[in-house]
């Protein structure tokens, strides 16, 4: 029986830039945006299914992917950012000019500060190892990538790794980047971790 493979990749630039997005922000890919997500998956088909999250920045390029190779492509509303509050918008440079102590705050503990308005950290870890677990379940023994943000990567690798959400910021998740994890009769073992290309 082969193994579920279970492949995803963060979304390329969205037009604007860098910014705390969260799920309130649905930009576009910028061009460059586009340009970084072909590079990273290359002209061959690695995958069996696509499983995206809801935002236009990974959705759109989900299924310009599986129109390519005539892969199924599903939604998950659990695989949206994390909410980020009144942050949501805001640039990392903004909230060092304006709200540093906030903003440092944020980054030496980022589950007891979090942003007004921002989204528990557990709740999100909660949702995001259940579209995990669902997406093993439906597509056991297949090959899936799935379209998703930094902070959907981040849980993941909490959820894989057992690391508790206060470590999740620790971890750098490049635009684009891929992270594989494979699963084994005893559980999920990560094989790589924010890697450029399959190539």
């Amino acid at each position: 029986m082969s193994d579920t493979v279970l492949d995803l990749i963060r979304h390329g630039e969205p037009v604007g830039g860098r910014a705390f997005r969260g799920h309130g922000i649905d930009d576009p890919l910028s061009d460059k945006g586009w340009r970084q997500m072909w590079d990273a998956v290359g002209d061959e088909c690695h995958w069996d299914v696509i499983v995206s999250s809801p935002l236009q920045r990974c959705r759109a390029f989900a299924e310009q992917l599986g129109k390519r190779h005539s892969l199924p492509v599903h939604i998950d509303e659990k695989l949206r950012e994390v909410g980020f509050g009144e942050w949501e918008g805001r640039t990392p440079d903004e909230l060092q000019r304006d709200r540093r102590a906030e903003y440092d705050a944020f980054y030496f503990d980022p589950v007891n500060n979090r942003p007004t308005g921002a989204e528990s950290l557990h709740d999100f870890g909660d949702r995001i190892a259940a579209a995990i677990d669902d997406a093993l379940f439906v597509h056991a023994t297949r090959r899936v990538l799935m379209v998703a943000h930094a902070g959907v990567i981040r849980a993941a690798l909490g959820y894989v790794m057992r690391s508790a959400p206060a470590n999740w910021y620790r971890c750098r998740v490049n635009n684009a980047s891929l992270t594989r994890f494979r699963a084994t009769p005893h559980g999920l073992q990560l094989e790589f971790h924010n890697r450029p290309s399959l190539r």
